[in-house]
């Protein structure tokens, strides 16, 4: 890989060192009634939850926006504007981080930018909110905790529920013994996730599409699906399915709840793209296992209803997109990201905890206080879990399809992936998916070393932690 340090960004991108130091005006210590400049990248989707948020703290004014679509980038400039406000438009990032009117960065692209786009914005002297998964693979993560640190810059991860008050305070009556010892903590995206149809070739490109900056990292392929936005997702090369898309908040809870602040040391998934046929290629169905030694993980990804035609999806002990932490005394239901509901053994309701605080908000209240650690989601914690997803990935790209009793075999001994694998064959066959006909992938059983983040004695696994980055989008070796 081609390394890029901060003076040849700056060289490549036109930057100086009058540019960066005017729009950070030093940064030292930000009052409270210092006005903060913020601009939002990618604003298709999450974005615009990030512009609604952001500009409703107080002290904050949007001064740019930067989107690879111009169609999409011109009609939000059109809204600003008919409010009065004067916007700068970008279609490329590189040029939005040359301006002397932005402090810091919102982003919200496709999963392949974010750490690229968050450690060329740290280079370029912003502070950074990035959108979930923080990283498309295990080593860019890292690397963007490292330019953090590097540059001081304050980078909040957008997983809210760290500001939930109510999972917090839950978590501290947990540890403090009121449960008992945590026995499993199991995280659940049962989320509907239809088809998303099948081409016979390549697709057009979107007017308006600078489809070179759209790949940025990723290879520049032939756009093989019908919808170029959101069902990246469900392709390797820009996205991680559904447990890095909605699964990243609820496999964030578990981490936090067990406690653990770095990868598990084995790891093995299974699953499958069942129920249908299309240009997806990430499991619709799927569990991940991590064997942290306290107690495990388990994560649990559903995008087929709960039976063949019907609207609902299933639900586990009450949620079907949560938490639940069993422990020795009883339960605790996290089912959104601001509450929790404890139960006893026999399922009794003991205990309830609400509430939350705004996420943008505390970002912008680090930026000024200039401590990371005032953070509800610092960007290491943000990386931790973002590689939890992607290690049980890489496990189930590496597997290979095999029978449920080939399965069976093989996780014998585990009693919490063979009752899940037992539900998630049950679940199937409600779907009319037979697994001894339309069998799952059985993932590789992966070790590793969880303080060099590499698996051992598994190159093919160890590959996957990274990726060939394409010219010049490439995240560089030393920060």
């Amino acid at each position: 890989m081609k390394n890029i340090n901060r003076r040849a960004f700056l060289k490549s991108t036109a930057l100086t060192t009058a540019a960066l130091s005017s729009p950070i005006r030093s940064w030292s210590q930000l009052s409270p009634s210092d006005e903060v400049r913020m601009a939002v990248v990618g604003f298709h989707g999450r974005g615009g939850d990030h512009l609604k948020g952001l500009s409703a703290v107080p002290g904050v004014r949007i001064t740019g926006l930067c989107d690879v679509d111009r169609n999409v980038l011109d009609a939000e400039l059109a809204k600003w504007k008919e409010r009065g406000a004067e916007l700068e438009g970008h279609t490329d990032i590189r040029r939005l981080l040359e301006s002397k009117n932005v402090d810091a960065v919102s982003i919200a692209t496709p999963n392949h930018w974010h750490s690229l786009a968050a450690i060329w914005a740290i280079q370029a002297g912003k502070d950074v909110y990035v959108e979930k998964p923080v990283s498309h693979n295990v080593w860019e993560g890292r690397k963007l905790v490292e330019a953090a640190r590097k540059y001081k810059r304050i980078v909040q991860t957008g997983t809210q529920s760290r500001s939930s008050t109510g999972i917090k305070e839950c978590l501290q009556w947990i540890k403090e013994g009121n449960l008992g010892k945590i026995i499993l903590a199991r995280g659940l995206c049962y989320k509907p996730r239809p088809s998303i149809g099948k081409t016979t070739g390549p697709q057009p490109i979107p007017p308006g599409v600078d489809y070179d900056l759209w790949c940025g990292p990723a290879p520049r392929k032939p756009l093989r699906r019908k919808n170029l936005h959101y069902d990246w997702h469900w392709i390797w090369d820009t996205g991680n399915g559904d447990i890095g898309n909605q699964g990243i908040h609820q496999m964030d809870i578990c981490r936090w709840a067990l406690g653990v602040n770095e990868l598990s040391p084995r790891v093995f998934s299974v699953g499958g793209r069942l129920g249908y046929e299309d240009d997806g290629e990430t499991p619709n169905t799927q569990f991940v296992y991590h064997d942290y030694p306290g107690a495990p993980l388990l994560f649990e990804v559903r995008g087929l209803p709960s039976r063949t035609g019907a609207k609902e999806m299933d639900r586990y002990r009450g949620t079907g997109i949560g938490v639940v932490i069993d422990c020795e005394g009883g339960y605790a239901v996290v089912p959104d990201y601001s509450s929790v509901t404890v139960h006893d053994k026999d399922g009794n309701v003991i205990k309830q905890f609400k509430g939350s605080t705004d996420h943008y908000q505390n970002f912008i209240d680090a930026v000024r206080s200039r401590k990371h650690t005032d953070l509800h989601a610092d960007i290491l914690e943000g990386h931790l879990s973002s590689a939890l997803c992607h290690t049980g990935n890489v496990s189930y790209r590496l597997g290979r399809q095999a029978s449920p009793d080939e399965i069976r075999e093989a996780i014998k001994g585990n009693k919490e992936a063979m009752e899940t694998f037992g539900r998630m064959q049950a679940h199937l066959a409600a779907n009319d998916v037979d697994l001894s006909l339309a069998k799952a992938t059985l993932g590789v059983f992966l070790k590793m070393d969880p303080a060099a983040e590499r698996f051992l004695g598994n190159a093919k696994a160890n590959a996957l932690l990274t990726r060939d980055y394409r010219k010049p989008y490439v995240v560089p070796e030393k920060v």
